[in-house]
């Protein structure tokens, strides 16, 4: 392992990701950017699963592992790095069952990027939300789907309120996260 790619698994500030997703991206010789963009997104999902827990029944560590490993794909396609793109998504599935990881907790690659389709769980919402609002970018639609499954029973105005201000709180650490993942290259 490169010392670039333990300062993106250990550089202090962020929660570190879960025993199997980093052991996988280690093996897999993961970007040192791709291991950084998924400690912050996999710490955004601590602290927004923390925040939903309470509201909602959903599978925490499904979650963190999905946030710890959604994008995974990118190191079959490492253009998707630093431009747009979505052939990571398939990808990462396919590179995460190879690798003996069961489909509940790989389809979080396939489904991070298409949380509108039909089917999608509270736990794929929020996956999608904290790979958003990592850097601070607001979804109106994802965010309202969101609310909708985590209501259970309260009033809808009142989920969405109560989402937005946790989004809001968490956007606003936007800059030092952005900062943090720009800091390791694409390569090496």
């Amino acid at each position: 392992m490169t010392d670039l790619l333990r300062g993106a698994f250990d550089a202090p500030g962020f929660r570190p990701l879960p025993p199997r997703a980093r052991a996988l991206l280690e093996s897999l010789g993961a970007p040192p950017r791709l291991a950084a963009h998924l400690r912050v997104v996999h710490d955004v999902a601590v602290t927004l699963t923390g925040w939903a827990r309470p509201l909602a029944e959903f599978d925490v560590t499904a979650v963190l592992f999905g946030a710890a490993t959604h994008d995974i794909g990118k190191i079959r396609h490492p253009a998707e790095l630093s431009g747009p793109g979505s052939a990571h998504e398939v990808a990462g599935y396919r590179l995460l069952v190879e690798h003996g990881v069961e489909e509940a907790s790989a389809r979080f690659a396939r489904t991070h990027g298409s949380w509108d389709a039909p089917g999608v769980t509270l736990e794929d919402l929020l996956v999608s939300l904290a790979d958003k609002v990592w850097k601070a970018k607001r979804v109106p639609d994802l965010e309202e789907r969101a609310a909708s499954s985590l209501a259970a029973g309260r009033p809808l105005w009142e989920a969405f309120m109560s989402l937005d201000d946790e989004l809001e709180r968490i956007a606003a650490g936007a800059d030092a996260r952005l900062a943090f993942q720009a800091s390791y290259p694409t390569t090496g």
